[in-house]
């Protein structure tokens, strides 16, 4: 018996059978796990493609994924390397704010063979979750002598209003045949995505991938930030700060606001008309409230007008990013 050896990371070894038994060796070179294309997701630019990783940003996806196939021969118990199979693979996913159904491309470059390498087969699976369902179009069964590519379609079906769909993840799956040897096979992941339909229009993205939020209309409030930042305070600062996290939690949000907030604003304040209290972080965040420092927080007092102004601006940020509970994000002034 002959074997088509294939691989993921560490390699895996199969119990010999009949004797001279196959035996699966996998490597597939994915080295870093995920990474993203920048500190604010660019909504509407393709996330570029690095080997052996996978780029997000908000709405997109590139995975490029090197694998290598050994074909082996067992012979009185002992393998024999007759050929090997090196080609990559790019997946380029491209998620739709406005829809929960998307498509994804994906291409293999011509295999690099040796000797046996020659003549190896290759079907390709694809299976989602979280109320998605994914369905691969390939030319099932083609050998790597030469490029290839294919499509995977996602459908999702009816999200409720202010249904959030669970995280999930596309699994590859390929089976590599030869004839005269048993079949191997490999596995690896996408980035996580989610669907949501919480303001009334479905639709999906990568919630790791940290988008912004401009506070730039809010004088006011952006000045108040600018000088939180100034004294060191660094959370949601896209210039090399940590994220913030959003919450949906109102009894948590009504919390964290009480607890920095004072019930009245100072005299002085109250002069010239500014009796709303802005807490920066956001209440509505998991580093709102007293979470954090004192040096890494502050509240401004500003006009009514402003603050409304700045949960309209907040709401449509949301909506247009679907962004959710705990997904991280930036805040530019």
């Amino acid at each position: 018996m002959s074997a088509v050896v294939v691989g993921v990371g560490t390699p895996a070894v199969a119990q010999p059978q009949d004797g001279d038994g196959g035996i699966l060796r996998v490597t597939v070179g994915r080295s870093a796990p995920q990474t993203s294309a920048s500190r604010l997701s660019a909504a509407n630019a393709n996330a570029s493609c690095t080997i052996n990783k996978i780029t997000i940003n908000r709405y997109s996806e590139c995975e490029w994924v090197a694998i290598h196939v050994d074909v082996i021969r067992v012979v009185n118990g002992k393998p024999q390397l007759e050929g090997t199979v090196d080609f990559d693979v790019k997946h380029q996913m491209t998620l739709n704010a406005k829809s929960a159904n998307w498509s994804e491309k994906f291409s293999l470059a011509k295999a690099r063979t040796t000797r046996a390498g020659k003549g190896v087969h290759v079907n390709i699976a694809a299976a989602s979750g979280g109320g998605t369902k994914a369905k691969v179009s390939f030319s099932q069964g083609r050998t790597l002598d030469s490029a290839s590519s294919g499509t995977v379609t996602y459908t999702t079906g009816p999200i409720a209003k202010k249904k959030i769909n669970p995280k999930a993840k596309t699994h590859y799956t390929y089976t590599f045949t030869k004839p005269g040897y048993s079949p191997g096979t490999v596995s690896y992941d996408s980035a996580v995505y989610r669907c949501d339909n919480y303001y009334g229009t479905s639709g999906c993205a990568i919630p790791d991938a940290p988008t912004g939020v401009s506070m730039i209309n809010q004088a006011r409030i952006a000045d108040g930030i600018r000088k939180l930042r100034s004294h060191g305070g660094h959370y949601g600062d896209p210039n090399g700060g940590k994220p913030l996290h959003w919450m949906i939690n109102d009894k948590q949000k009504n919390k964290n606001r009480a607890a920095v907030c004072p019930k009245s604003a100072p005299a002085d304040m109250k002069r010239v008309g500014r009796t709303s209290c802005d807490e920066y972080p956001f209440a509505s965040t998991y580093e709102g409230g007293t979470h954090l420092p004192a040096k890494q927080r502050t509240i401004t007092w500003v006009k009514k007008a402003e603050n409304d102004s700045q949960g309209a601006t907040i709401t449509n940020w949301r909506r247009a990013f679907h962004v959710m509970d705990h997904d991280p994000f930036y805040v530019v002034v």
